[in-house]
């Protein structure tokens, strides 16, 4: 081969190369751009630390995700808590913040309620359940009050437990400061919780089980997850996007309407506290003939000096 036909070669062999390393370099250097800008935003996500993607704990230290109520405390759990007053908390075999349920002869009241009940803050034997059991010796008394739950939740919750418990009488605690607000979503603490809506023949129904997991349990589950904010800031845009948040018409009455007929049913009786006066529910209740009582004005902590 002529030396002017092996610079010719050698020129398309570079040129080729050329041709090559171009879009190579543009690649690399679009990857760098992309992996430079995610890690900036990480660095920034971990110097503003956002609430909205922090791993919130509250639902994996004694309460834990349950497909039909959404969250439901873990039955045998016990710990101390000392957040605003020190207390202990045990949990029963049911899960419940009580005494182990044992059936017998006498009959049993099921007190049915959120915090208010459950007795957050506060020792169990300062409950007003426990208080009762006292005077009520003639009565078995169970407490079935959760954290955070709606009349909804509650509902569900003493379906489940009925043939265990059997009671003669169900109290249902009405907590208005949320309860109302809590029945008209499909979401509290940020956790997914079922919701009653009305079906296409007009009749009511909850929605569908599973209920989906929070995008805090998700972050959980996730090795990336515990270690990067990007991977919670992926997990959150999934999560919202796949269940949108849902408001629904206040169905409270309805729910306490629901409850009184199943109650009923099964031949017991229906009784309603009100955590103050609510004349809307009110006239609902006397109207219904429900039983029912309002503690506005009782002594509680948060008013003892």
């Amino acid at each position: 081969m002529s030396p002017r036909g092996s610079w010719h070669g050698l020129a398309e062999v570079t040129a080729s190369r050329r041709r090559f390393s171009q879009p190579v370099r543009w690649v690399g250097l679009h990857l760098l751009l992309v992996f430079g800008t995610l890690a900036a935003i990480e660095m920034i996500l971990v110097i503003v630390h956002p609430r909205y993607l922090q791993i919130i704990p509250w639902d994996g230290v004694h309460i834990s995700y349950d497909p039909e109520l959404g969250w439901a405390p873990i039955p045998g759990a016990a710990f101390e808590d000392d957040k605003m007053r020190p207390h202990h908390v045990v949990h029963n075999s049911l899960g419940l913040r009580d005494v182990e349920f044992v059936r017998g002869s006498k009959p049993t009241i099921l007190v049915l309620g959120d915090s208010l009940v459950y007795g957050t803050n506060v020792q169990a034997e300062e409950r007003f359940t426990d208080l009762l059991r006292r005077q009520l010796p003639e009565f078995s008394i169970v407490n079935a009050g959760i954290p955070g739950y709606g009349t909804d939740q509650e509902y569900l919750l003493m379906r489940r437990l009925w043939n265990e418990i059997a009671p003669k009488v169900v109290v249902l605690t009405v907590c208005l400061e949320n309860d109302r607000r809590d029945n008209t979503r499909n979401i509290r603490y940020d956790t997914y919780k079922p919701y009653l809506k009305d079906s296409a023949d007009g009749t009511a129904q909850f929605s569908a089980p599973p209920v989906p997991k929070s995008r805090s349990l998700y972050y959980r589950e996730s090795w990336l997850a515990q270690h990067l904010y990007l991977a919670r800031l992926a997990i959150s845009a999934y999560v919202e996007l796949k269940y949108p948040r849902i408001e629904i018409p206040d169905p409270t009455e309805r729910l306490v309407g629901m409850m009184r007929d199943f109650v009923e049913a099964k031949g017991a009786t229906l009784v309603v506290g009100l955590e103050y006066r609510d004349e809307p529910l009110e006239a609902y209740l006397r109207r219904e003939q429900i039983t029912y009582t309002s503690f506005e004005g009782a002594p509680d902590f948060a008013a003892e000096p």
